[in-house]
This record gives C-alpha cells, structure tokens and sequence, in this order.
C-alpha cells in the first residue's frame, strides 16, 4: 500500500487521530495529581491551572487554547486544543487509569487535519508521554 492510500489513524468518526498510552509504577491518583499540577505545562503547555469545569474557556501562556468538554476527577479530562497557528480546532482527551503495574497514562489527539498532521502529532505525544513517564522512574 503506497503511503498515499494508508489510512492508519483514520477514522469516520474521529478523523484522523492518534493515541498514546505508556504504565508507570505509581498509583492513579499520584500520577494525576502530578498531570493537572507540576507536570500540566508538559502535555498542555505553559499554563497555571487547567479549569475542571466542563464548557469553561482556557488559554496558555504559549498560545493553546481550547474549551474544557469532560472532566472527570483522577480518571479523565476531555477538551479542544487549538495551537494559536492552527486555523482548527482539534479534540484532545487524557486518561489516567489503574493497571496491574500501576496506573496507565494516555493521550488521544483525534479531528487532526490530516495524514501529515497525525504524524506530526504522533511524535509529539510520543515525547510527551516518554517524558512523563521519564518523571515516576
């Protein structure tokens, strides 16, 4: 299949997206204490506080913005994300769940624009997640 044609990370309902999920050694609700205080800047970028409201409004320091869609507490956060060079807007959940070794963290990055989009993405939340992950080590 030529690189045109694949459609990996294609979806009917999600357009294309990606997902990224890696296990540290530590407990759910240390991991997301850790993901919505000190480590927050590293998946969402330079911002205080992300609101745990749904329909709520953010904006970080470096340009990202997006409104809150679902939130809940040591589980999940769902919401926009719009770096202020993209003209769209794109759907953005992190997951934080219990697993036999600890507590699994993931990152889904779904309605990307496209196959060059994804791959851009792809890396990007690699490197984020190996850096959270880098932090229970």
């Amino acid at each position: 299949m030529s690189e045109s044609n694949d459609t990996t990370g294609h979806s009917k309902d999600a357009g294309w997206n990606v997902g990224v999920r890696k296990t540290v050694a530590a407990p759910v609700a240390e991991v997301w204490a850790y993901l919505l205080g000190k480590g927050l800047p590293m998946w969402l970028g330079d911002i205080d506080e992300l609101p745990a409201k749904k329909g709520v409004r953010y904006r970080t320091n470096d340009g990202v913005r997006g409104t809150i869609r679902g939130f809940e507490e040591k589980k999940h956060v769902r919401l926009t994300w719009q770096p202020e060079d993209w003209p769209h807007d794109t759907a953005l959940q992190l997951t934080v769940s219990k697993s036999a070794a600890g507590a699994t963290i993931e990152i889904s990055h779904e309605e990307l624009a496209d196959r060059e989009e994804r791959r851009m993405m792809l890396g990007h939340w690699h490197r984020v997640v190996d850096s959270l992950v880098a932090h229970f080590e």
